[in-house]
């Protein structure tokens, strides 16, 4: 399967780069085709810019600013999130990939007024989250991500597909067998991609 892996961390020490790294890891061994893209380290801008807003229900064109990351989208059969919850939301430079690649006529079209999903060629999804806080915070706070994942890129890609979202809650007072632990989960879920 080919499968987008879209990773959303600046430090390279980080746990969420050891999640990375290891969900990368773990889908190659498992014989699929990973693209590996690492935000950051390729230095997307996540600003939607004026001329972008202006066009955003106009046609994509090869000469786009992130035609290759739309490219990339379009050709894979699977997509794995990988990122911290700050703010009880997507990291900026996750949310503006969203803002900037998933666009009318990638992602969806607007028929009648109407929604239409056209991301048919993804046929499943699994996020891989951390949190500083707790479980019970994120509820309270309605655990955004957690939701935009279940709601929003579900109902964008093929219908019926199963999407999962993994979670380390408590990360600030995680410890080393509460990290393995989560690591394990996310290792095994790969394993069964």
């Amino acid at each position: 399967m080919k499968i987008l892996v879209l990773y959303a961390h600046p430090v390279e020490t980080s746990f969420n780069a050891g999640l990375h790294r290891l969900v990368v890891e773990r889908l190659q061994a498992a014989g699929h085709e990973v693209d590996d893209c690492d935000l950051y380290a390729e230095d997307f801008d996540p600003r939607l810019t004026r001329a972008e807003r202006l066009g955003y229900h106009e046609a994509r064109s090869d000469g786009d600013a992130v035609s290759s990351y739309v490219a990339r989208l379009r050709r894979a059969e699977a997509l794995v999130l990988c990122f911290p919850v700050w703010n009880y939301g997507y990291p900026a430079i996750l949310k503006g990939f969203f803002d900037r690649v998933f666009l009318p006529g990638v992602s969806f079209n607007l028929v009648d007024g109407k929604v239409v999903p056209t991301l048919q060629n993804i046929c499943k999804v699994v996020a891989v989250a951390t949190y500083g806080g707790s479980r019970l915070r994120a509820l309270l706070m309605g655990d955004p991500p957690r939701r935009l994942v279940g709601r929003v890129l579900r109902a964008t890609i093929r219908p019926a597909s199963p999407v999962a979202y993994l979670a380390q809650y408590s990360l600030n007072l995680s410890t080393d067998r509460s990290r393995k632990a989560f690591m394990q989960k996310v290792a095994d879920r790969m394993d069964r991609f």
